[in-house]
């Protein structure tokens, strides 16, 4: 076999073999009474074993997977103890991905945020696990102006301003094209930048009027679509700096203020605009400013009334600001199409406050989390964050009408996770993205818990089932171990969980004897087959019918997976790169 290319570490060779557990819903901690049909999910535990419990449920079913992991940097942390020996890391990380993969759909991806101590090595971990094939960007991500950023000095390192997103494909041909992303820049600090650079802003003028609106006629465009014309009667339009001195503020108060009706003219190229000048010469029409209503089929608009101005003989098309631009904290930004390069500085100015729960030590900003899931999904697609910290990508999920689950250890999962998705629920939430997607509350979502280690040791070193366990849980626990539904039939008790076909589980704690035996294989069709897990049995129950395996818990489970292990987790997380130094 030829060798191939990888990453190896200290103990890669000797996988983790992960029990899968329960995950029991806290009805108390869940918020159901919105929406108690909800599928959302908070989940408190470890997320290894919280996402091989979701295994076999979800496999395939993830559109988009954002995961901020630790950032193994070796520093301590109010929430977390980001410190991890690097092989130790790489380990726990890898054994993460490779169940993230099988959660994703085929036009899935996942989305990995990380600083630059750790972004070479799991990159080819992740050219390992998804393919280097499915490898989709590298991007870089402005966290705050290098001005005030932390991490490194004016020596040997630079200040550190950037950290980094790793995204890959399940499947890069079933991909979807993306929604975006955009850039956004403050307009005062653009026009200045075109300024220094001696472009020509052309934003400069605001309709202060737009006049009274009379319908003269209409014309089709290129499908035979209707487009209304109209007259615009005593438009009145000023420029940005008559406004401002009329007004006695500055420009750029101007812009703030009046930034929705600013606009400028240009002769775009354009099949409607063509027949407007064709129907203005045509009607013999001398108004300087002319209306239309039509409903485009593509584009932003597409489905919807829209309306466009257009001025003089030539109809010069208004272009407005508010069409390439967002009030972001009261400020006024232009948005852009953007690259591999994304400026969160605007949004890191107000994060502390989003979601109602302090979280210094990394907490991202909603509109980043938002960007990706706009990007990536539609509504009612499914997302998931495995390492949740505050609760920043289940809350946008929620705002956003995406179904999610979350995974967080910590006991900020009742403490901000929890807190904050109540607050979204209830509407009280008005920060991070509220504003923009019009959020008033609504929804719900399901608290669960992981169950404990399912087998245990008893006090003579014998492996034993634990006892917290009822005989519902454990028929459930090792339905999910050996790959059944747990489903019990209502007539025939033996069906307990079902497999492909026509397989079935049936987990009793009962001692098996020939008499409970043929009571079972009586009640058999011909091409049904039977695994029966037990703690005890009499000789040859085993052998006494070939479509019935019998098996003795605990030791067909001992193979498949490590009980009772407490060297899973990975509760750290990355230091506060981006919080201003105290001198």
């Amino acid at each position: 076999m030829a060798n191939k290319l990888e990453l190896t570490w200290y103990g890669k060779d000797k996988e983790i073999s992960v029990e899968p557990r329960l995950l029991i819903e806290r009805p108390e901690l869940s918020n159901t009474n919105l929406a108690p049909d909800t599928e959302n999910m908070l989940i408190h535990g470890d997320n290894l074993l919280a996402l091989k419990a979701l295994e076999s449920k979800y496999a395939g079913q993830v559109k988009c997977i954002y995961i901020d992991p630790p950032y193994n940097t070796g520093s301590a942390f109010e929430h977390y103890d980001d410190n991890v020996e690097h092989s130790i890391w790489l380990k726990l990380m890898r054994a993460r991905l490779k169940i993230l993969k099988n959660l994703l759909s085929f036009e899935g991806s996942i989305w990995i945020q990380i600083d630059d101590e750790e972004q070479a090595y799991l990159k080819v971990i992740c050219d390992e696990i998804f393919g280097r094939n499915n490898f989709i960007n590298l991007i870089s991500v402005n966290m705050k102006n290098v001005a005030g950023a932390s991490g490194g000095g004016e020596d040997k390192r630079l200040k550190k301003n950037c950290e980094f997103i790793l995204s890959y494909a399940k499947d890069y041909n079933s991909l979807p094209l993306f929604n975006g992303p955009y850039q956004f820049t403050e307009i005062s600090d653009l026009i200045q930048s075109y300024i220094n650079e001696g472009k020509s802003w052309k934003y400069t003028s605001v309709l202060v009027n737009s006049g009274t609106k009379e319908y003269i006629g209409s014309t089709v465009d290129g499908d035979g679509n209707e487009i209304k014309i109209y007259v615009r009667k005593n438009v009145e339009t000023m420029s940005v700096k008559q406004i401002a001195k009329r007004d006695g503020i500055t420009e750029k108060e101007a812009y703030k203020k009046y930034g929705i009706y600013i606009f400028q003219t240009t002769n775009a190229q354009s099949s409607i605009r063509t027949r407007i000048i064709n129907y203005r010469q045509e009607e013999n029409i001398t108004e300087d400013v002319l209306s239309i209503e039509y409903v485009p089929k593509t584009g932003k608009n597409r489905g919807t009334v829209y309306e466009q101005f257009y001025k003089g003989d030539k109809c010069r098309l208004f272009v407005w600001l508010r069409d390439t631009s967002e009030v972001i904290n009261g400020e006024l930004y232009k948005r852009d199409l953007q690259g591999t390069y994304w400026d969160m500085n605007a949004w890191m100015k107000n994060v502390t406050k989003e979601g109602g729960v302090s979280f210094p030590n990394g907490k991202k900003p909603e509109h980043l989390i938002s960007q990706i899931i706009e990007m990536t999904t539609q509504e009612g697609e499914l997302i998931l964050d495995s390492f949740l910290g505050s609760g920043t990508t289940t809350a946008v999920a929620h705002k956003m009408g995406r179904r999610y689950i979350g995974i967080e250890m910590g006991d900020h999962a009742y403490t901000h996770c929890k807190k904050r998705l109540d607050m979204v629920v209830s509407g009280d939430d008005k920060g991070g993205i509220s504003k923009s997607v019009n959020w008033m509350g609504g929804g719900g979502y399901r608290f669960y818990e992981l169950a404990p280690t399912l087998i245990n040791k008893d006090e003579f070193g014998e492996y034993v089932i634990n006892p917290e366990y009822s005989a519902e849980m454990l028929a459930g626990a090792v339905a999910l171990h050996e790959g059944f539904t747990y489903e019990p039939d209502s007539e025939m008790f033996w069906k307990q969980s079902h497999g492909n076909e026509k397989s079935y589980l049936f987990v009793t704690t009962r001692h098996l004897n020939a008499t409970f035996m043929n009571s079972i294989i009586g009640s058999m069709e011909d091409d049904e087959y039977l695994v029966i897990a037990c703690c005890s049995f009499d000789k040859g129950m085993d052998k006494l019918n070939p479509h019935i395996m019998v098996n003795k818990i605990p030791q067909m489970l001992l193979e498949s997976c490590e009980f009772d292990k407490a060297d899973y987790n990975l509760n750290i997380i990355h230091p506060p790169v981006y919080e201003d130094e105290e001198d």
